[in-house]
């Protein structure tokens, strides 16, 4: 977590490290996720997230799910505040974070071709007995079906973050 600027606008930015056990969500970063809602709150900032993960860490069993509720009361603190929550969707983004916090965004951005979703498509496929399309799963197909609002090359997201925050605030 961090707060600072993007092009003039201030903002907290709590970002997943996909290269740490697969960007997975235990009671640290439930932990991190808070405090950077907290943060925000008392800086009167925007809260920026930005996951890549393949969802809840289940070495931590039970604990680590219950960061899924935890982490959507912190994103209530922030709508309570009247502060911006805005959600950078990166690949993957996937599981218990999917599930949680990384789809309640104000706006919810995602960078090209990113595959997001709660279960894998095998798992979708057996369980409605379906053929899925190919591109099931990316944010460009979740654009298309109202689940992401833009989709920005990470070259694009200074300039795009700064009109969202501007219009937000």
């Amino acid at each position: 977590m961090a707060h600072g600027k993007i092009r003039e606008q201030s903002a907290v930015v709590a970002a997943f490290d996909f290269g740490f056990m697969g960007g997975s969500m235990g009671m640290a970063v439930g932990e991190g996720l808070v405090t950077a809602a907290e943060t925000a709150v008392k800086l009167n900032f925007p809260l920026i997230v930005v996951p890549a993960s393949g969802g809840a860490r289940m070495q931590e069993g039970m604990l680590s799910l219950m960061q899924m509720p935890r982490t959507t009361v912190a994103v209530q603190m922030l709508r309570e505040a009247r502060l911006p929550y805005i959600v950078l969707l990166t690949d993957p983004t996937t599981g218990g974070v999917s599930a949680s916090f990384a789809m309640l965004g104000d706006v919810t951005l995602a960078e090209p071709k990113a595959t997001i979703g709660f279960a894998g498509t095998r798992v979708v496929q057996e369980t409605i007995r379906e053929k899925l399309p190919a591109n099931f799963q990316t944010s460009e197909y979740l654009k298309d079906h109202g689940m992401v609002d833009m989709i920005v090359h990470r070259k694009d997201l200074p300039s795009a973050l700064k009109k969202i925050i501007t219009h937000l605030s």
